[in-house]
């Protein structure tokens, strides 16, 4: 075993549930985004295309909770509110843009391995006999013929008047 590293169920856990924060999809764009500066809700919202309200608003709690994130709020009308990176979530900026120079570095490497995987792993296709496979219990089963998909032409012959 390597030095530093152990074994200890109670060290695993901690690491696990950093790690299940930092590595979540939508923390590493929100971090992304604020490592710009203090932002607004919606100017992140809108910045990373595809969230949905509520996932922005639990991400950004999450962050908040547990000190990698700041959020200040204005008394304006409407009110304002900042988010920031705090020391600790500035300290994930370097970690995490060498993460995704490593992703983009081996994408190319790890498609080429999920095909070669899929096409390992891909069922034979089933030899078909004249005779209709047995079910369970000794009961013959029928085979159904395929049904066509309905095309327009199909349409109009098989609704023609």
């Amino acid at each position: 075993m390597k030095p530093g590293i152990t074994h200890d169920t109670g060290d695993c856990r901690a690491v696990a549930d950093v790690l299940a924060r930092v590595g979540d999809k939508w923390t590493v764009y929100v971090v992304g985004h604020l490592r710009g500066g203090p932002t607004r809700f919606n100017e992140i919202r809108r910045a990373i295309g595809g969230i949905s309200q509520r996932m922005l608003t639990l991400t950004l709690r999450g962050l908040e909770r547990d000190g990698l994130v700041t959020r200040t709020v204005y008394p304006t009308i409407p009110p304002r509110v900042d988010y920031e990176l705090t020391e600790l979530g500035r300290t994930l900026i370097e970690p995490l843009a060498a993460l995704g120079a490593w992703a983009m570095k081996n994408r190319p490497v790890v498609e080429k391995a999920r095909r070669n995987f899929d096409v390992r792993s891909k069922p034979a296709p089933k030899e078909r006999t004249g005779a209709a496979p047995s079910g369970a219990l000794g009961q013959r089963l029928t085979l159904r013929p395929r049904r066509l998909p309905v095309t327009r032409a199909r349409q109009r012959r098989i609704f023609a008047v």
